[in-house]
């Protein structure tokens, strides 16, 4: 009786081609051009200075952990805001709806009266502003502020929030404000 043979699988080469694209050496510019082609959704930020309310809108937001319930966002530390943000306990994050560029254009905007007569907004959970009209929002915990270049990854752990809004996400792509498209 002979011996089963044994099939002979195919060889698959181990040498990785060259890569054939040139790219551009890594900096701020390119940075900034890679993430101009990544859409993000649009938060505004809030918390208090002393008993003055203030938010910035930020395209930063990340879910971090389910368990606990984490999420981070970025700071410049020569924004406005930073003062702020750097000495609360506590901050709001706010999911913006597409009906609300100009709100995210507000709170992007230097100088602006974020919180004036046109703003919606009242003193939630731990003083922390909840603006109105907006798809979710959550009041924060900080836990942690890491020095990242310039800025500060804020990671902050949810306390109570309402995700209960209606309407579609507001997208941020190409440096503009963008309405979800199907």
């Amino acid at each position: 009786m002979s011996a089963p043979t044994v099939p002979t699988v195919p060889t698959v080469p181990t040498a990785v081609p060259p890569f054939a694209g040139a790219g551009r050496p890594g900096s701020p510019d390119l940075l900034r051009s890679v993430f101009r082609q990544h859409a993000a959704g649009v938060a505004v930020i809030t918390s208090r200075d002393g008993g003055r309310p203030v938010g910035f809108t930020a395209t930063s937001l990340n879910s971090v952990s389910a368990d606990p319930p984490l999420l981070s966002f970025t700071i410049g530390t020569g924004a406005s805001s930073w003062p702020a943000v750097r000495d609360s306990e506590y901050l709001g994050v706010h999911i913006l709806g597409e009906h609300q560029r100009e709100l995210a254009g507000l709170f992007a905007r230097s100088g602006a009266d974020r919180f004036g007569p046109d703003t919606g907004w009242a003193a939630g959970p731990h003083g922390v502003p909840v603006l109105d009209g907006v798809l979710a929002w959550l009041v924060c915990r900080v836990v942690a502020r890491v020095p990242a270049g310039e800025h500060r990854v804020i990671i902050a752990q949810a306390v109570v929030g309402d995700p209960a809004g209606e309407g579609r996400p507001l997208l941020y792509h190409q440096g503009r404000f963008n309405a979800l498209r199907d």
